[in-house]
Parts: C-alpha cells; sequence; structure tokens
C-alpha cells in the first residue's frame, strides 16, 4: 500500500471516532434538567457556553503557533487525551466548577482541529492534497451524521438517556487516542523547522522542501526563517485583493454561523419548554447529511462559473441565512425552527465551500493552512466580541435566545448588503 493511501486511512479513522460524539446533540438538556447537574440554561447562556468561546479562542491562539514547532502528531495524541478527560469529567463530576473544566478542555479539543486538519500538508505530496483533503472532511462529516442518528434512536427508543450516551463519545475518544498513536511523525515542518541546504531547492526564489520520505532529513528549528515566512505569505496573500475580499465574508459568515450551532439548542427549548418533540439528534444528522451534500455541489461548480456572479452569490446566501434566521424566531413550531436550521447549514455549507476553493486558488502552495487558520481566527475573535456585548452576564444586552438569534438575522442581512453594495460599485468598474 502507498504511504499516502496509509496515513489517508489512519487519519481519516482518527477523525471519524474523534467526531462520533452522540452526547452533543442533546447537550443542553443534559447539563440543565436539573436531574444530573444544577445548572440552568440562564447559566449555560449567560455564564458556560461564553467561557467556552473565550476558552476556543485563546487555545486556537497558542496551539496555531506550536502546532507546526511541535509537527503535528503531538497535538493530535493530545487532543484525544483531551477528548477523554472531557468527557470523564461531564460523566464524573457534577460541581459547576468542573464544568469550567469541561470548557476549557473543550476549548484545546476544537483547537487542536487545526493540527488535524494541516498534517496532511506536512505528510502528504502535493499533488494528492486535494483528494486526501476531501478524504478526511468525509470521515468527519461520517462521524458526525452517524452520531446524530444513533443518538435520536437510542433517545427515542428509551434505550438509553442523555447521560448514557456520554458513555459512547466517552469510547470513541479512547479508540481515536489509540488511532493517533498509530499516525507517523511528522519529520519536516513548514516553518519553524529549517532542512539542510543539500536537501533544498531553490525555485523562483522561494524555498521548496523535497518530498522524499526515504531521505534521512535532520530538521533545525529556525524561529528567524518560520517569521520571516510567515509574514511574507501573510502579506503576499492578503495583499491580492480577491483574496482579501473573500477571506473577510468568509471569516464573518463563519463567526454568525458558529454563534447559531452554539446557541440553537437554547432557542429550540425556548421555542419547545416541554420538549413534546425532542429531536435534536435528528436534526444534526439531516443536517450533515444535507450539508455534505450541498459542500459536494459547491465543490463541482466551475470556478469560471462562480466567479462571474460571486459577489450576487454571496449576497445572496448572506439574506438567505439572515431571512432563514428570521423565520426561526418568529415560529412557535420547533419543527419549522428545525427545518430553518437545517437550511441555515445547507446555505452555508455550500456558499463556504466555494469561497475557500476560490481562495485557495490564488494562495501559494505552502501558505493553506497559514490563510484558512487566520481566517478561523478572525471568526472566533468576532464570535467572542459579539458573546460579550450581547450574551454575558456583563453585557450590555444580555439578550435571550430568541433576541440573539434576531441580532444574528440582522447581521446577515447587513453583511448581504455590504456585499451587495460591493458588488455594484465592481460593475460600474467594468
Amino acid at each position: 500500500m502507498k504511504e499516502w493511501v496509509s496515513i489517508s486511512l489512519i487519519l481519516c479513522t482518527f477523525g471519524f471516532f474523534r467526531e462520533m460524539r452522540p452526547n452533543e446533540p442533546f447537550v443542553v438538556d443534559f447539563l440543565s434538567n436539573g436531574v444530573w447537574r444544577n445548572v440552568t440554561s440562564e447559566q449555560l447562556n449567560r455564564e458556560i457556553y461564553p467561557f467556552g468561546t473565550y476558552s476556543y479562542l485563546f487555545q486556537l491562539c497558542v496551539v496555531f503557533m506550536i502546532t507546526d514547532i511541535l509537527r503535528y502528531k503531538p497535538i493530535i495524541i493530545a487532543s484525544a487525551c483531551v477528548g477523554i478527560v472531557m468527557w470523564a469529567l461531564l460523566l464524573w463530576t457534577k460541581t459547576l466548577a468542573w464544568l469550567y473544566a469541561v470548557q476549557i478542555c473543550y476549548g484545546f479539543f476544537m483547537a487542536s482541529e487545526v493540527a488535524y486538519y494541516t498534517y496532511i500538508y506536512a505528510k502528504v505530496p502535493k499533488e494528492k492534497y486535494q483528494r486526501v483533503t476531501g478524504y478526511t472532511r468525509a470521515s468527519l462529516l461520517s462521524g458526525r451524521f452517524l452520531a446524530g442518528v444513533l443518538a435520536q434512536l437510542l433517545v427515542s427508543f428509551s434505550i438509553m438517556n442523555v447521560r448514557e450516551l456520554n458513555y459512547i463519545s466517552f469510547g470513541t475518544q479512547i479508540i481515536s487516542f489509540g488511532v493517533s498513536i498509530m499516525l507517523p511523525a511528522v519529520g519536516v515542518s513548514l516553518y519553524m523547522w529549517k532542512i539542510e541546504d543539500s536537501d533544498v531547492e531553490s525555485r523562483n526564489g522561494r524555498e521548496v522542501q523535497i518530498q522524499d520520505q526515504s531521505k534521512d532529513i535532520k530538521p533545525k528549528f529556525s524561529w528567524d526563517r518560520a517569521s520571516k515566512l510567515l509574514w511574507n505569505h501573510f502579506i503576499v496573500s492578503y495583499s491580492n485583493r480577491t483574496v482579501l475580499i473573500y477571506s473577510i465574508w468568509w471569516a464573518l459568515s463563519t463567526a454568525g454561523y458558529l454563534q447559531i450551532i452554539s446557541y440553537v439548542q437554547l432557542l429550540w427549548q425556548q421555542i419547545d419548554p416541554e420538549q413534546e418533540n425532542f429531536y435534536n439528534g435528528g436534526v444534526e444528522a439531516s443536517l450533515t447529511l444535507f450539508g455534505a451534500l450541498s459542500a459536494s455541489l459547491g465543490g463541482h461548480i466551475l470556478q469560471d462559473s462562480f466567479q462571474k456572479y460571486d459577489l450576487l452569490l454571496l449576497t445572496i446566501c448572506s439574506f438567505l441565512q439572515g431571512g432563514l434566521t428570521l423565520v426561526s424566531i418568529w415560529t412557535t413550531n420547533i419543527w419549522i425552527a428545525y427545518i430553518m436550521y437545517v437550511l441555515v447549514g445547507i446555505v452555508y455549507n455550500f456558499i463556504i465551500t466555494l469561497v475557500t476553493a476560490f481562495v485557495a486558488k490564488f494562495l501559494s502552495d505552502d501558505s493553506f493552512a497559514l490563510i484558512f487558520g487566520i481566517n478561523t481566527l478572525v471568526a472566533l475573535t468576532v464570535q467572542t466580541l459579539s458573546t460579550i456585548i450581547f450574551v454575558t452576564e456583563t453585557a450590555s444586552f444580555k439578550l435571550t435566545p430568541k433576541e440573539q438569534f434576531f441580532v444574528f438575522s440582522i447581521y446577515f442581512i447587513v453583511l448581504g448588503a455590504v456585499y451587495m453594495i460591493v458588488g455594484i460599485v465592481k460593475s460600474f468598474k467594468k
């Protein structure tokens, strides 16, 4: 078996079990029903979830910098270990203090995804990037889909309660830890490690690492090289007007979407407080399935066609997200709220696939992880600021879930209006 194939299989297996977390569609009910933890929905909204957002942002900054220094694999293994600890805390602790510790673990667990996504760029030949990226994302979506279906079936048929679902998540994290150990170590990383001159070619004034896995390459840590290369890739990438315009939309749209998926269970609880129709797992499974199909559709649209109508599509999709979110807060029917959530996810997965592929088209081969990471960091910063302003106990507004979603809907509508204006200005300049 070719090395890149075996690496892909191990990485996909790790990703599948990492995302097999059937407790997550019902986590709000587990934490706030008063049976297993004495936490109210108000505390989750004002204190616990905002703390998790801060933890995610802070640890992403740290993980983003140390992933390359440690050469990927240790971060992936550490994320699996943290996953085990996190679900152990959820299962066998009860106090509020331990729940904050869970949020710290969750921050690292999510931030460490940067190592998972960029490991392939350091270990797999460049001509296989697109194919392996597709495989790894498909494995994640498969894990999420199966988790949602399994969770719904187990809860609907009273085979497990929402606490017992955590045992499955705990078990899958143990499996992912075992798989992570099997990943081959990365000998040479992109930014922080410099290889000997005899192992480097110069092509068009840019250092290109020879991807010959049979060589015994002995890298040396070089912060000076890393800082120069990082800065050069940053300036070159964002000096491109197209990359800048799309990256801004990417970051802002992702920030709004992250807020929606973070607080939607609290909205559903407010719409249907008696939880007569309790199908969170099925809804999350539907979102994953249809989101994957819409992402696949986005991936098959010709780049030339997208470039012709790019700003129009960004405008329409932003308006759609805003409109669908508005409907979800006006309705008193939980089924309509469920459908609106799935539709928002379909629109987001469709357009973000087009945007990321289009941005990548204008990047140098070595700067994908850097630019994608920066855009994600900006998205999390915007999400954190909106949480501080609108959600937390110290916020000026202290909005309820419905009020928060009203703000998110206006946010998307304004984003669409801005890009509509940009499109009109662009058309007049032709």
